[in-house]
């Protein structure tokens, strides 16, 4: 973070949730923060503070819902 630049690789759930504010002070102090999700997730909300690059996933919503 030094550098002003952070990637961000939530992993699904509540460690996102832990972090989502987290990230959005750190876009707000100037930080460039570009956060890698996955096209098919639970409960990972974007906003305008920082950058959101998805990537594809082999599973459907519906197929995530069952495997949990």
């Amino acid at each position: 973070s030094e550098g002003g630049k952070l990637l961000v690789v939530p992993m699904m759930g509540s460690h996102w949730l832990s972090m989502q504010e987290v990230v959005e002070e750190l876009s707000r102090r100037g930080h460039e923060v570009v956060v890698l999700v996955p096209e098919v997730s639970w409960q990972m909300e974007t906003t305008q503070a920082y950058k959101v690059v998805t990537y594809p996933v082999r599973q459907t919503l519906d197929e995530l819902d069952n495997a949990f």
